[in-house]
This record gives structure tokens, sequence and C-alpha cells, in this order.
């Protein structure tokens, strides 16, 4: 099999706010000439409406809320009532699925963000860094690279951020969505995520045309996406289409027709599954995303998403969403929609919505997100009402919708096993015993030879050829990543069968890694093969 290069463009907190989705104030040529030669799918949706648990589905193939990774954050101390920050610890079975891609023969390269919430095991990426790039890949070697250009964050619409920047967009041209004021202050801040995405644009030209120069642009599969939707108040960190709904744009030259649209529903959990079909890489069973592209393809019927705690704002709710109706489920009914979150309290748009509400000067739908209590469920005709103002939970003519979608939400939290249902200081003890982060057992060398048969744990040792290495770590679910004197320096080899040792003195460091626990202390062994 011929295998593709893979290149992902990773965009943050970006609603598909591009030309080529029909947006006539976006100035995103590059965007559009991916999607002239590649395909659209404007029914893609995230699993969160925020990064971290949104990447650690896509890294691992698993909701969030399967391994626990669904509180938004975990690896700081923002909440006065959590005693530490821990990593989410997935069952073991859980890998990063670049560690497939590695074991297959491909070079993976992340350049540069993670955020997934544990820290990225050494066995998942051949360069994580600002410098991560194909071109430092082996010659004749496929490559998965990804590369996150960062300025489209919601911080990005800060005023301290851009200082003495002026505006290149017209606040007049902007269309800000109904349940937002719309006041010079709320046009400004998306006018300068306008300007942002212009430059984010730039970055993806200069991608496509370092893949033309190094003549990979026919070999290379191209995916462009966001991890959730745009920086915006009810958008981002919730469950509505404005939080959840991404760019999605894929371009295979001779296998993706270009200019074409694809109007299947695609979850980004089904982003890894589907390189993993497309390379021809074995998929594991567990696996929770699906292949939305190739001969492996599944339809989906339903996606799903979650919003939990946001730093200090403790919250649970759910969502489901079929190709037209979407259901939300409130578990926290009494709580306000704006809970106090003071990261978000920076955004100008919620300081103006605020300033207004106090000043009693919101007007209709811009009151919603102050209502309280919340409705227990919420129901959405998201092609009669795009902005999902109406709620239609109460409508009897929409029982049978209703219904539908609530069993579809029960049956998908059973099936994956919700874990919102676990109290997270319940949730951290499981993960981290007596608030320790476990530790990985040290690999151990087995050499195979005609003097030891393997059956011994060494360190050292002077064998006859031919002698082969294996390495074992006693922690359920580890794998294990070694390097040698002939690798440069800060490359880890990914462990996947026994190593031929060459004639003279190998040394060989190794270290044994499972996510969410600390990585094992480096053995150095040194064997010599006469």
């Amino acid at each position: 099999m011929n295998r593709p290069n893979i290149l992902w463009i990773s965009l943050e907190d970006t609603s598909p706010r591009f030309s080529c989705y029909g947006d006539e104030v976006a100035r995103t040529p590059n965007i559009d000439r991916l999607a002239a030669a590649g395909c659209i799918y404007p029914r893609a949706f995230s699993v969160a409406g925020v990064c971290a648990p949104s990447r650690a589905a896509i890294i691992t193939g698993m909701y969030p809320t399967a391994i626990g990774a669904h509180q938004m954050r975990t690896s700081t101390n923002v909440d006065p009532d959590r005693p530490s920050p821990y990593q989410a610890c997935p069952p073991p079975y859980v890998k990063c699925f670049t560690e497939y891609l590695r074991g297959a023969g491909y070079y993976c390269t992340n350049n540069r963000k993670t955020d997934y919430q544990f820290e990225p095991p050494l066995t998942a990426w051949d360069e994580l860094g600002d410098e991560a790039h194909w071109r430092n890949r082996p010659q004749d070697t496929p490559f998965f690279a990804v590369f996150n250009p960062t300025v489209t964050h919601e911080s990005g619409m800060w005023p301290e951020k851009h200082e003495g920047q002026p505006l290149r967009t017209d606040v007049e041209a902007v269309e800000l969505p109904p349940y937002l004021p719309n006041t010079p202050v709320c046009r400004e801040a998306l006018a300068r995520h306008y300007d942002n995405l212009e430059t984010a644009d730039g970055r993806v030209g200069e991608l496509l045309d370092q893949l033309e120069a190094d003549g990979l642009a026919n070999d290379t599969i191209v995916v462009l996406w966001s991890d959730h939707g745009e920086g915006l108040p009810r958008a981002k960190r919730w469950p509505y289409d404005a939080g959840i709904r991404i760019p999605l744009i894929v371009r295979w030259p001779g296998q993706v027709k270009a200019g074409s649209v694809e109007e299947r529903l695609v979850s980004l959990i089904d982003l890894g599954p589907t390189m993993l079909s497309l390379t021809g890489t074995v998929r594991p069973r567990h696996l929770q995303g699906r292949p939305f592209l190739g001969p492996d393809a599944e339809p989906r019927q339903y996606i799903y998403a979650s919003r939990d705690r946001h730093d200090e704002a403790h919250d649970r709710v759910r969502a489901v969403r079929d190709r037209r109706y979407k259901y939300l489920r409130h578990y926290y009914p009494e709580r306000p929609y704006l809970l106090w979150n003071p990261y978000r309290n920076r955004h100008p748009v919620t300081q103006e919505m605020w300033r207004l509400y106090r000043e009693g000067g919101l007007q209709g739908d811009q009151q919603l997100m102050f209502d309280t209590p919340r409705p227990a469920e919420e129901l959405y005709d998201t092609k009669a009402d795009p902005f999902e103002m109406v709620n239609l939970a109460d409508d009897p003519e929409y029982g049978p919708v209703l219904e539908r979608l609530r069993t579809a939400l029960e049956n998908w939290q059973d099936e994956t096993g919700d874990l919102g249902e676990v109290a997270e200081e319940e949730m951290m003890r499981r993960f981290w015993p007596d608030g320790e982060q476990p530790h990985t057992s040290p690999a151990r060398c087995v050499p195979i030879a005609a003097e030891t048969h393997g059956l011994e744990l060494l360190s050292e040792g002077t064998f006859s050829a031919p002698c082969r290495l294996q390495l074992h770590c006693a922690t359920q679910g580890a794998s294990m990543t070694y390097r040698t004197d002939s690798d440069r320096e800060g490359r880890w080899r990914l462990y996947t069968e026994p190593i031929d040792l060459p004639p003279g003195t190998t040394t060989i460091r190794t270290r044994a890694v499972r996510i969410g626990y600390a990585d094992s202390d480096e053995l150095v062994a040194r064997f010599t093969v006469a």
C-alpha cells in the first residue's frame, strides 16, 4: 500500500467564519483554496465547547467523559475546593492514536499545542515543540504532522492583546448573533476575531506552500479543523452549535473530489480513527470514534457533547444532536447560565453584557444568558432556528423527537460510561490515590541469545550474535520507548518489537510510560555482541 502523508492544521476557538462557508466578511483566501481542492464538512462538531476535553478526545479517540478528561481543566489549581492539580488516568488500553501510527512506521510531529488533560507521553510524538516539522523526518518515511496556529484563541479579542494595532475589519460589516448586544464593544471584538482569522489563514498558506515546495502536495492528506466553536459568550464552553460546530476541510488529491461538500455528521472524536483507517493502520476495538472517510467510513445518526466544570464554575450539561434537532439536559438547572468564571469575564463582550444587565439595557434574547433558573431540558430545531433561541422541549408537537433524543443520550451515557456521575474528588482519588501521581514501573531488558535464552533481566552483558533485546514493564497498559547511541539527541523510539543488537557495544536508554502516570526512571543498559 502506498501510504499517504498527513498534515493537520488545527485552529482554536473557530466557528466556520470562512469565505468558503459563505461568510462575506471573512478574508481567508488560503483556506478557501484548500476547500476548492477538497471537501467541506458543514456538519462537523466537537465533543465539548472548550479545548482540553476536546483535544483529549481527538488524541485518544475516546469521549472525555469516558476517560475522566471532561473537567476543564485538571492541570492547574484554579479551584480552592480541589486540593491539587491532577492528570486524567484513562483505562490501561487507552493510548494516543499517534502511537499506532508511529508503530506503523509514520514519523509523527506536533508543533506544538497539546492540552490533553495529561502530559503527552514520550510515545506520542517523534517530535514535539516549536521546531517540530515533517522536514526533520528520515528520508522516505511517511509523516503525520500537526501545526496549531493559536492566534484565533478567544483571548485574541481582549484589548490588551492588540493595543496599538488598527482593525482591518469593518466593524459595521460584522453580524452578531441575536443573543449578544449589538454595541460598538461587541462589534469591535468580533471584528478583531476576523482579523485574527486572516492572520491564521496566512499561516495556513505558508504550510500549503511548503508542501508544494517539497513536492508532497499530491501525496498528502490535509485536514483543517478547530478544537471547538468561537470564543464568544454562549458559544465557547457551551454545547450549543455556536460552541461545538467547527470547520472541517479535507484535501486528498485523487481521492477526495475537489470542491465537494459532504453533509454527513462528523465528530472530532472521529479524526484519529479516520487517519488510522486511511493509512491502513489497525484500529483498536476500544476506540469510540469512527472513520468518516474512506472504505471503512461509518455513518453517524448522532453526535454527542458535554459541558462540565470550567475552572471555578461547576456545571454539568449533556447534549445530543442529529442532522436537525439538538437536545440538551441540564443537571443543575437551578444555577444561572453565567456562572462566575474570572478568565471568561476578562472578555470584552462578557463585560459589556454585565454592564448592560446592571443598567437594564439588554433587550429580548440578549437577556437569555441571565435567566435563572435554566430549563432542565432544551430542544431546538437547528434548521428553523440556527441560533437555538426557541426551546421546543415543552411543545407537545415535538414530544416524539424529545423522547427519541432523550433515549439516544441516555444510551450513549450508558454505553460509554459517563464519569460525570462521579464527583470529581472521588474520580481524582481513583486516579491518584492519596493525592500522589502513580508512577510507571521501570522498563526491564531481557537479552535473547545463546547464553541466556531470554530467562534473565539484565542491564549489561556480553553475548554472541545473533542477539535480540526485549523490553518489559510491569505496569498494566504501559508503553516503552528507547534510545541508542546512534539516535540524535532528544529522539525517543517507540518500542514495538525485539531490538536486533548490532556487533559491538550498544548503550540503550529506556523509559516506560502510561497516560496520566509519571514516567518511569530511565534505565541505562550496555550490551556487547561479539
